[in-house]
């Protein structure tokens, strides 16, 4: 395996921002396997951290799906989080990975972004913003930053009434945002024909960011035509990641067989969307 960092702002002398790749190496009589779909993982922390168990765990549990995986730390922090540092981040991260598509033998038409949480807002950002000049970076060439989809787990993917106050606080930097304010970086309010599509999980019984994350989320994209597949489960915590024991995290809830078929359903979408719509 190909496990390297990359430091997408060394340049800037910040190495916090950091790039890990978990790519299948390919020698011996694997040397001519096709380029595998690839899956971005950005891991949530309300943007004042990253959760490991967002981490390392789902870039397994993909890889051993036939994904080559990338785990992407980006801008958190009082000073580092707000907008659209960290959606530049995103961008970096994707242009990267398509310029260097046969070393790490990906589909460079294939780069999915999968966020938890924060790392939600974060990944349907860079899906509905990723045209435009704040998720731009100097050097990107048009387009290169765009993805093939987004998988939002338990995502805070609205920064209206029923957001997360940390993450709306740390993406605006204001203390007490107005609606406008939220507004500007709220996914939901910027949907349009070239949102990329989308796969969206949530348990009804999230305490932390509510469901209604999902449903507002779903239903803007809906009436924008952009393919969407919606899973609610009925029962878990927040941040169950795989729901498996590897994420138990001491919290017995977090393991859930029925909430750990997201990660396979979500395997299926990444191929039906690409023969049923030509985004």
């Amino acid at each position: 395996m190909l496990c390297e960092s990359i430091f997408l702002r060394e340049n800037e002398g910040d190495k916090n921002v950091r790039l890990d790749t978990y790519v299948s190496k390919q020698y011996g009589d694997m040397a001519d396997i096709a380029p595998r779909d690839c899956m971005l993982i950005l891991p949530g922390g309300a943007y004042y951290g990253h959760a490991e168990r967002e981490s390392e765990p789902v870039a397994k549990a993909f890889m051993a799906r036939g994904f080559n995986c990338f785990v992407l730390y980006y801008s958190v922090g009082e000073e580092n989080a707000r907008f659209p540092r960290p959606l530049k981040d995103v961008s970096m991260a994707i242009a990267h990975i398509r310029r260097n598509a046969e070393r790490y033998n990906i589909d460079p038409e294939r780069i999915f972004l999968c966020g938890f949480s924060a790392g939600g807002h974060l990944a349907a950002s860079a899906g509905v913003f990723w045209n435009q000049d704040i998720a731009a970076f100097e050097g990107m060439e048009k387009g290169e930053n765009r993805p093939a989809g987004m998988v939002l787990c338990y995502a805070v993917s609205t920064l209206g009434e029923f957001s997360h106050d940390i993450c709306v606080r740390l993406v605006t930097g204001k203390g007490d945002p107005t609606p406008e304010e939220r507004a500007v970086y709220s996914p939901d309010r910027h949907i349009d024909s070239d949102t990329v599509p989308a796969f969206i999980w949530h348990t009804a019984s999230d305490g932390d960011v509510k469901v209604q994350n999902a449903l507002i989320m779903a239903k803007a994209l809906v009436e924008k035509g952009i393919p969407t597949e919606l899973h609610v489960y009925p029962f878990g915590p927040h941040g169950m990641s795989v729901a498996t024991e590897e994420t138990r995290c001491n919290i017995p809830e977090n393991v859930n067989p029925h909430v750990a078929h997201w990660v396979d359903d979500c395997c299926e979408w990444t191929k039906l969307i690409f023969a049923d719509t030509s985004k």
